[in-house]
């Protein structure tokens, strides 16, 4: 009786832990995936002759969802070893990360305001940056999932500063 018992409280365990885990994946990926249908068309920016190391606009956004997908998941594991409670800016650090990496779409894309785009994806960067010292704290593999989204912030951040010299 006991055994069957503590095995629906771990079945029970187990559901609410997928389900955290989905709804700290889908948010950030959601959100991504709608700043890029509504502001991601790029019309300006199929327009001028870029250097070779620029990105396509459809990897751009394929990268942008993937690092919302990386640093979703790597707060989520946080969330999940109690971090958000020890590191007390974590969760403030994740959440204006998260905001800032949302607006490069809307300012490079539609308004083409290049040095807003560069101060706020350096702002991120350092967001990003200072996230993934909060998550090396707590999980190790937090901070590993951080790393290629802090190589994309530096890459959006790049592109950025040479699109207000093109």
């Amino acid at each position: 009786m006991a055994s069957q018992t503590l095995h629906e409280t771990k079945k029970a365990q187990a559901k609410r832990a997928i389900r955290s885990l989905a709804i700290g994946i889908a948010v950030p990926f959601t959100l991504t995936l709608t700043i890029i249908i509504l502001f991601g068309s790029g019309r300006k920016y199929h327009r001028f002759a870029k250097p070779f190391w620029f990105a396509p606009l459809w990897f751009i956004h394929l990268a942008t969802l993937g690092s919302s997908l990386f640093i979703g998941l790597a707060a989520w594991l946080v969330w999940a070893d109690g971090g958000f409670q020890g590191e007390s800016d974590a969760m403030s650090l994740y959440i204006a990360h998260i905001s800032l990496s949302m607006v490069w779409h809307p300012i490079v894309l539609v308004m083409s305001a290049y040095w807003l785009a560069s101060i706020s994806c350096l702002v991120n960067f350092v967001t990003l940056f200072l996230c993934y010292l909060r998550f090396r704290k707590v999980n190790p593999f937090a901070k590993d999932l951080a790393k290629p989204c802090l190589m994309w912030a530096a890459y959006l951040t790049l592109i950025s500063v040479k699109l207000m010299f093109l």
